[in-house]
């Protein structure tokens, strides 16, 4: 009997239908095609991954992949996060480096996946890699639903926040901010690691997964992007998408 070869990168997609502001929203389509297979489009624009998986508790989401060519896996309904889906999927697939790409994410591509393997690679203390965009409106500083982050000169996070951070005292000489966009990069172990871990007190005040490595003294690296990002949240996000892909334009 062969044994399945190893590979280095999983891609898993976790597409769960019950969300709270968009019905349905891995179905839903953009500009004519269904933000699910969106986004498995830009996983597989990337040489790097050797395998991507669809996780997701809707048999009509795994059928419109497989329908595809793609690969779904059914989850229980019960997990709470889609890093659980992450973790269940890459319990059955072996692995060095797990990806976990957002399901509201269709501008996800080979640029941005590529740069995040190779950091992991570099940088064996690094558990995760995340991305880091410069915040180039200054109204997304204010917002919650922008995580802002401040990262040391090694490129290695220092925190992540929903408030404007860091904070300026002189507001004449207000510095570069940055906010993380995209997937996540794990190292294998680490994922799991991270999900035998209870939710931690940062994690829970400000509502972000990533602090719960932090308070374990873990190591994030940040890749700085150029690529922006638009997620798939509300009806103003699918205008916003469908004017880029019109104009070109975010």
């Amino acid at each position: 009997m062969t044994m399945p070869r190893k590979i280095e990168t999983l891609a898993v997609i976790p597409a769960r239908t019950a969300s709270a502001r968009l019905h349905e929203k891995p179905l839903l389509k953009l500009a004519g095609r269904e933000l699910v297979l969106r986004v498995l489009d830009g996983v597989r624009s990337s040489s790097e991954v050797g395998r991507t998986v669809v996780a997701t508790d809707d048999e009509r989401v795994a059928r419109l992949v497989e329908s595809e060519g793609g690969e779904a896996m059914m989850t229980p309904p019960e997990l709470p996060t889609g890093s659980d889906r992450v973790a269940f999927a890459a319990l059955e697939i072996e692995s060095r480096f797990v990806l976990n790409v957002q399901s509201d994410d269709p501008l996800v591509s080979k640029d941005v996946i590529d740069p995040m393997i190779e950091a992991l690679r570099g940088d064996p203390d690094a558990g995760l890699a995340v991305l880091a965009k410069k915040i180039d409106n200054p109204g997304e500083t204010e917002r919650p639903s922008v995580v802002k982050m401040v990262f040391d000169r090694d490129m290695r996070a220092l925190y992540f926040s929903r408030s404007p951070i860091p904070f300026a005292r002189d507001p004449n000489t207000a510095p570069d901010r940055y906010k993380h966009i995209g997937p996540y990069a794990w190292r294998r172990e680490a994922l799991f690691e991270f999900s035998s871990w209870p939710p931690a007190t940062l994690e829970k005040t400000e509502g972000l997964e990533m602090l719960r490595l932090l308070e374990r003294g873990r190591t994030i690296k940040c890749i700085l992007t150029e690529r922006d990002s638009i997620e798939i949240d509300t009806p103003d996000d699918v205008r916003q998408f469908e004017r880029y892909i019109e104009e070109g334009v975010f």
